[in-house]
């Protein structure tokens, strides 16, 4: 065991002096495998365990298809969000963007499944990243497209209230939401 225990930190070592190399050849070490992705997985936790990492990661995952019509793949990738939302406490994190972004993506996700478990997601990721204007226009697009416009307006006016950045997208969301646009955002202003 203290064999086994010793080569392990040896390459926890190794890992982390490589990671100092170039943050290109870091980016290839992480996505390095392309079948179930369970040695990315364990290689990204064992190194650094950062949002940056895991994002790319994910994001890496996703075009592998379109999650809306593979189902497969949603709940594939489903699993990869919940994994990396559970190894990334929110309370060293909150204050990180790709942090929120993977929060967010993982309740727009779990949208295509269950409606109230995105929800519920939505509100995890507005609790902890606050300070992200994006959060809450995704959350408001969510409930926008439950056709909840009421519930919609209130979210977009809690985040300017709570001074998320930057404050121009919540006032574009909300004039879009004013023209009964369905698209709080087009994909330029996004």
């Amino acid at each position: 065991i203290a064999s086994i225990m010793n080569r392990v930190r040896n390459l926890k070592n190794k890992y982390r002096n490589e990671e100092n190399i170039t943050d290109e050849f870091h980016y290839t070490k992480i996505s390095a495998d392309t079948t179930d992705n369970s040695g990315t997985v364990n290689q990204i936790m064992m190194t650094a365990n950062n949002p940056e990492d895991w994002l790319c990661f994910l994001l890496k995952l996703e075009k592998k298809g379109v999650p809306q019509m593979d189902v497969s793949l949603l709940n594939r990738l489903i699993g990869r969000y919940s994994q990396a939302v559970t190894a990334l406490p929110a309370e060293k994190y909150s204050q990180d963007e790709s942090y929120a972004r993977i929060l967010v993506r993982f309740a727009e996700l779990k949208a295509l499944q269950d409606p109230e478990e995105a929800r519920d997601q939505f509100h995890l990721a507005r609790l902890n990243c606050k300070k992200f204007a994006f959060v809450h226009v995704a959350f408001a697009q969510f409930e926008l497209s439950q056709e909840n416009e009421k519930k919609c307006k209130q979210i977009l006016q809690k985040a300017v209230e709570c001074s998320a950045v930057p404050l121009e997208l919540l006032e574009t969301a909300l004039q879009n939401l004013h023209l009964k646009k369905k698209q709080l955002l087009s994909d330029e202003e996004k």
